[in-house]
């Protein structure tokens, strides 16, 4: 793993902040778009007073990298696997509380990080590491110990990715998605340990389930009511907001939508999509909102 210690120019210290940065930088980002992972370096190593950049070959360098940060404060440049690969490591290491997460989005999936308000261009979002504020946000741990972002969707529907062919129909074929299937691949290894198998998302059609879902304690809906999906997303003030989608005969039936701290579904084995993963197969699953469990540096207002 390649080790860069840089400082800020003496012309630029005296706008440059004083907490040290450690930069670990995705190598999927770096093949993908080289250009803004230097641009972004430049601008970080400029503006901080002292910057430490870390190019690390696969997860288990990428998780050494960041647990040997000590007093700096970690910028993790790369896509939404990126970002939870960072999260998960920090949670399983029961650190997210005390430690802040910095991002510069490079890579082929940026779904997540623009949800969360993080800009995309390279150096607007060096410039938010550099200038911007930390805000708490809340996630979702499920009774595996596994971390969600995101939105956890039943059955697993397809996400397609901008600027990507589909991986049958497309003219690139499977190749087409193969710098994200490395990406996604590189997570599942990372959280692989005593976890249910994750696997790399394809498209593919998705039928009506018969599932459980209770929301604390409360059921929603019963085995005996079809299903065409279910969402959680982790919403405000510790608490999860679920949605369900009723398979609807004739006139389109309304979603089902409550908020509650603990969301449980069960039934016959399903597969659930949480964030960029696919996992499963369970029979049942147990997720907890959690509030203000992490820190994530934005854009101040």
């Amino acid at each position: 793993m390649a080790e860069v210690a840089t400082s800020a120019s003496s012309s630029a210290n005296s706008s440059a902040r004083s907490d040290p940065l450690l930069v670990v930088v995705d190598p999927v980002a770096r093949r993908t778009d080289g250009e803004s992972v230097r641009i972004a370096k430049d601008v970080l190593s400029a503006g901080a007073s002292h910057t430490k950049v870390c190019l690390p070959e696969g997860p288990e360098e990428f998780a050494r990298a960041l647990g040997r940060r000590g007093s700096r404060r970690p910028v993790v440049v790369g896509d939404d696997s990126t970002l939870l690969r960072a999260v998960a490591l920090l949670h399983r290491q029961r650190e997210l509380a005390e430690c802040a997460l910095s991002m510069v989005p490079v890579g082929p999936a940026l779904g997540l990080a623009r949800s969360l308000g993080l800009p995309t261009g390279a150096v607007a979002a060096a410039r938010t590491v550099l200038d911007g504020a930390e805000r708490r946000l809340d996630l979702l741990v499920d009774d595996s110990d596994g971390v969600v972002l995101g939105t956890v969707a039943i059955p697993p529907l397809p996400v397609p990715l901008p600027g990507r062919e589909d991986p049958v129909a497309g003219p690139g074929g499977p190749a087409s998605l193969r710098p994200w299937l490395r990406t996604c691949q590189s997570l599942v290894r990372t959280l692989a340990s005593s976890r249910p198998a994750r696997t790399a998302l394809a498209p593919g059609a998705a039928g009506p389930a018969r599932l459980r879902v209770e929301v604390d304690g409360s059921t929603l809906v019963d085995l005996d009511q079809p299903v065409e999906g279910v969402s959680v997303t982790p919403g405000a003030a510790g608490a999860a907001v679920v949605e369900v989608r009723p398979l609807s005969v004739g006139a389109q039936a309304s979603p089902l939508t409550v908020s509650g701290r603990t969301v449980t579904v069960s039934g016959a084995h399903f597969r659930y999509r949480a964030d960029a993963v696919v996992c499963g197969p369970v029979g049942t699953r147990t997720w907890v909102a959690r509030e203000g469990a992490w820190g994530l540096t934005l854009p101040a207002t």
